[in-house]
């Protein structure tokens, strides 16, 4: 339940140019709930710090939890952003998975051996995927929890500040609309066109491929930053542009300024006196200003143009426009990679933040996916937010931020929603979980299905999507919209329906709005959804032993893991194992994903807490696995085989261990 609701901004900006005789500039379906969600406010949650990485004295934050969320906590502990940029979904109907590898085994004296070379399984049994997140959506939908994230970003955004807004085809003309109303069409300062260059650009056989993105470029104001930003010159630019040479060997190129600063709107004739024939007159005192800014008047020139002297050891490059050509994608080896669907390039958002950002100034992400902006931001001495609801997004960040010697807060907000590692999982998993659900072609895509009851028939059930904030919370607003839309369009048989929640303003009050309004005789069910999952998520298993160690001078501890079981992955490792069954061939027979009985190849990541022996993690020492079993120590990549243990100076009181889907569990060294 929330502690409490944070307004959003003020009203939107109403209507632009002819559009201004409409109150939303967009009229569809759902758009009159949304204004009551606005009207609410954003749902407040306490906040719960996992870890702290460092001291932390910039106050940078990782946070799991949705964008609306984390904008009502940080509007109100009074915090603002300067720059965001976000990545969201795009609604383009895909499913994004994360590849999930099977570490070498380091009980598996054959697999030590080989330790240098590649598993004799091939590629494609050596890992499976594993869903993240679903991109589809009904348009409305998409449209409605656009909309709320919007205004909650706008809501903690400073004065100076400016948002990125990264879309494709599929709905970046019906966002550009809603930015508009939002931010103001006046504040709209660029659209653009990322190329991926590299890319491979996506298409049918029906229509053109796709080669590019569209990021909206949008201000809180009109006292925004912008910095200059230049392109790298390719060597053939330079070798055709810098042909010429100073006496001390200086290389330069010649460049025209028909508007010259610091005085824009002035042209200058070559001798220095004469009136132009824009009328503007120049004295001789401007003409020697030009000369000390090293500007260039030639006496042949017919066209009494101005010219400019670039030397090449001083140049910068081709300063940026609108259309981003230069920028490679992610593929292949490139070290960034962190197997992350829809991760972008390093090198995109640098240009993003430096362009509209200082050094010191605050940048939030709030779909921050692989963490690629606030690593960006950290390296380039800004503050940052990073933000998203998937624990995968979370661990991946974490481990980058660390490795990178950042300095960092993770924190989690206590919404009811993080039922698993991330909203499309959590939907399986609910779907699969309520005895005797159904799907019924004859209901609405409102109601998720219907079970059978013998007394009283169809009963209709609605089940929260989790992709849809709207929905997650029951609340007057999404109970007013079951009594008055959707009950309403049921069969006039129906005499009972189930509506389970996630989260809940207040069972009484609901329960007391559903008593008050007579609209309907169909009976209302509540059921509360978390008290089905919390009976079926399994807990991992793991056998330790620690070792006090005497190999050097200090001495110190050594965990040594003598067996972990994950039923979590197992689950995962049955369901590829069947789908292989069923499409082997001859060609390419059924080889199974075979787990050893000590199941140390199903660990990513182990930390040792030797401070507390419970609340906030503290990590004394830790290690991560690559895909290819070499030990990340504390963020440094080394070509160490893992060999079942970690080692820490103090005696550890607590150890955390991650499978490779991203499950983590906590265990007490007693």
């Amino acid at each position: 339940m929330p502690i409490k609701y944070v307004p959003f901004i003020p009203e939107p900006i109403e209507g632009q140019a002819v559009l201004a005789n409409f109150n939303r500039i967009l009229k569809y379906k759902g758009a009159n709930d949304v204004s009551m969600v606005l009207q609410r406010g954003m749902p407040l949650y306490e906040m719960e710090k996992q870890e702290t990485v460092g001291e932390n004295p910039d106050g940078n934050m990782v946070i799991r939890g949705e964008c609306v969320s984390a904008c009502a906590y940080l509007k109100e502990q009074g915090i603002q952003v300067d720059l965001v940029y976000i990545d969201p979904p795009f609604a383009s109907g895909a499913d994004y998975a994360k590849k999930v590898y099977i570490r070498r085994n380091p009980k598996v004296a054959e697999a030590m051996a080989q330790a240098e070379q590649e598993l004799e399984t091939t590629e494609d049994f050596r890992k499976f995927e594993e869903k993240m997140y679903g991109d589809v959506w009904d348009k409305e939908k998409y449209l409605n929890w656009m909309y709320e994230n919007l205004m909650a970003i706008k809501s903690v955004m400073s004065e100076k500040a400016s948002i990125f807004v990264h879309l494709d085809y599929h709905i970046g003309a019906y966002v550009k609309i809603l930015m508009d109303e939002v931010f103001g069409e006046s504040n709209c300062i660029n659209e653009i066109v990322w190329r991926r260059k590299g890319g491979t650009a996506l298409g049918s056989m029906n229509s053109l491929s796709v080669a590019y993105d569209t990021i909206f470029w949008y201000s809180k104001s009109s006292d925004y930053v912008m910095n200059p930003v230049f392109s790298k010159a390719s060597k053939e630019y330079i070798e055709q542009q810098f042909k010429y040479k100073d006496a001390d060997g200086r290389r330069y190129m010649i460049t025209v300024m028909r508007s010259p600063n610091p005085r824009p709107n002035l042209m200058y004739d070559y001798k220095g006196y004469q009136t132009p024939p824009n009328g503007w007159a120049v004295t001789r005192h401007k003409m020697e200003e030009l000369d000390r800014l090293g500007y260039l008047h030639f006496p042949d020139s017919k066209d009494k143009q101005v010219y400019r002297k670039i030397y090449l050891d001083e140049y910068q490059g081709q300063a940026i426009n609108n259309l981003w050509t230069d920028i490679s994608t992610l593929k292949g080896n490139n070290s960034e990679l962190t197997d992350y669907a829809t991760q972008k390039p390093e090198e995109l958002l640098e240009r993003i933040v430096c362009l509209a950002s200082n050094t010191s100034m605050l940048v939030a992400d709030f779909f921050g996916g692989s963490g690629v902006t606030a690593a960006v931001a950290a390296k380039l001495g800004r503050r940052f937010i990073h933000c998203d609801i998937g624990l995968n997004s979370i661990q991946t960040t974490r481990d980058r931020l660390k490795a990178d010697g950042a300095e960092f807060d993770v924190l989690e907000i206590k919404d009811g929603v993080q039922l698993y590692r991330n909203p499309v999982q959590t939907m399986d998993k609910i779907k699969s979980l309520i005895p005797g659900l159904k799907n019924e072609d004859f209901l609405d895509s409102f109601w998720e299905g219907a079970i059978s009851d013998s007394k009283l028939g169809t009963v209709p059930v609605y089940v929260p999507n989790l992709m849809d904030s709207s929905s997650k919370l029951l609340d007057e607003v999404m109970m007013n919209r079951i009594l008055h839309q959707a009950i309403p369009d049921l069969d006039s048989s129906v005499k009972k329906v189930i509506v389970y929640y996630i989260d809940i303003t207040s069972e009484e009050e609901i329960k007391k709005f559903i008593r008050d309004d007579d609209s309907t005789v169909v009976e209302i069910e509540l059921r509360d959804l978390k008290t089905i999952l919390d009976d079926v998520v399994v807990g991992d298993y793991a056998e330790f032993h620690v070792e006090e160690s005497r190999a050097d001078l200090f001495g110190g501890w050594r965990v040594v893991v003598d067996k972990f079981l994950s039923d979590r992955v197992m689950q995962k490792i049955d369901e590829f194992n069947q789908k292989a069954r069923m499409n082997a061939t001859e060609k390419r027979p059924f080889k199974p994903i075979e787990i050893s009985k000590t199941g140390l190849e199903l660990i990513e990541y182990l930390s040792v807490d030797c401070t507390a022996v419970e609340g906030e993690w503290h990590s004394d020492s830790e290690i991560k696995i690559d895909k290819n079993g070499f030990v990340i120590r504390d963020g440094a990549k080394t070509k160490e085989f893992w060999d079942g243990t970690i080692c820490c100076d103090k005696r550890p009181l607590r150890v955390k261990v991650r499978n490779i889907c991203g499950d983590e569990t906590v265990w007490n060294m007693k």
